[in-house]
């Protein structure tokens, strides 16, 4: 497993402890959630506990049982940010040249 930074690391927490919260809030087992979303429990709770180790595919298996899938893509687009509506003009470029940020 690669070295996170502590910001990351804490992300990941608490982004675990917001899908044990909307299981709770729907009244969800993990073993529940893990069936539906056909993964195992072992792989939920690294999903809930913040470990990074479940795949993207697991993940959004798990959002998509808890009925959130589409909220997730939402926040990180960036055309929600004023950086991404800045470059917006750079979206369907061919290529993506690299630029420092600054």
């Amino acid at each position: 497993m690669a070295n996170r930074s502590f910001r990351t690391s804490a992300e990941l927490a608490d982004f675990g402890l917001a899908i044990r919260r909307w299981r709770a809030i729907l009244g969800l087992t993990a073993s529940q959630v893990a069936e539906r979303a056909n993964i195992t429990r072992d792989t939920l709770r690294s999903i809930e506990t913040g470990t990074g180790t479940a795949s993207l595919g697991a993940v959004f298996a798990v959002l998509e049982v808890l009925g959130i899938q589409g909220t997730l893509a939402k926040q990180i687009d960036p055309l929600n940010f004023d950086l991404g509506r800045d470059r917006a003009e750079l979206i369907n470029k061919k290529r993506v040249r690299t630029r420092a940020l600054g």
